[in-house]
């Protein structure tokens, strides 16, 4: 679908869909082997070495700190255990 900058979509013939298809095939080179993971439009990533993996003490200690806070948090309902 080719559509303008306010959005009107343009009635256009197969042929020169298939033309357009064709020279913007011809136009973009194809990319190298880029990783779909790494991708520089993802917002909030960090980017460590390869082979670098996260330490399991963090995802203890992210479970430790929830239930603290779920407990916690619990404790001010009225009326519980």
């Amino acid at each position: 679908m080719i559509t303008t900058d306010t959005g009107r979509i343009l009635r256009i013939s197969p042929d020169d869909e298939s033309a357009r298809a064709a020279a913007a095939a011809a136009a973009t080179p194809a990319p190298e082997n880029i990783d779909p993971a790494r991708r520089t439009d993802v917002l909030f990533r960090v980017r460590h070495a390869e082979g670098h993996e996260l330490s399991s003490w963090w995802m203890i200690g992210a479970f430790v700190v929830t239930s603290g806070l779920v407990i916690a948090l619990l404790s001010w309902v009225p009326y519980s255990a």
